[in-house]
């Protein structure tokens, strides 16, 4: 990996902060390499609803606040708006599914590494063609 940073959505970041990771993580570290990880907003949030949502105890839901701190996170500015209104609409004109209401969450990941201008390591498909994305996945 020759970036400097990079972006890592939820799920690769969910992988990186397991116990146990699923075989595929591994794949995932190469592409990172020795790139320094940033985060969304929207993946710290959306992993700590998911430790919400799937009623982790108090000690397990410490070490994911300890192993989040450890990750810088990008929160938005009003550039960072302003680039997601732009890429919403960019993704709309080109018929990409990361316009739709539905994938709002998504869309500011996708934004997260758009603004800073690094790559987005991710294993969803819901990342691939959006305009001015550099995708990094295993899948490609």
């Amino acid at each position: 990996m020759s970036a400097e940073r990079i972006v890592a959505d939820t799920m690769v970041m969910s992988w990186r902060l397991e116990e146990s990771p699923p075989p595929i993580s591994a794949r995932y570290d190469e592409i990172i390499g020795s790139a320094t990880v940033v985060i969304s907003f929207e993946t710290s949030m959306e992993l700590r609803f998911g430790a919400i949502n799937a009623g982790w105890g108090e000690l397990r839901r410490r070490r994911l606040e300890r192993d989040l701190g450890s990750y810088p996170v990008v929160e938005p500015d009003r550039r960072t708006i302003a680039v997601c209104a732009q890429l919403r609409a960019d993704c709309r004109k080109a018929g990409h599914a990361l316009a739709a209401k539905d994938h709002i969450g998504d869309l500011w990941i996708a934004v997260t590494a758009v603004r800073l201008g690094v790559p987005l390591v991710s294993d969803d498909g819901i990342f691939e063609a959006v305009p001015g994305l550099r995708l990094l996945s295993a899948n490609t």
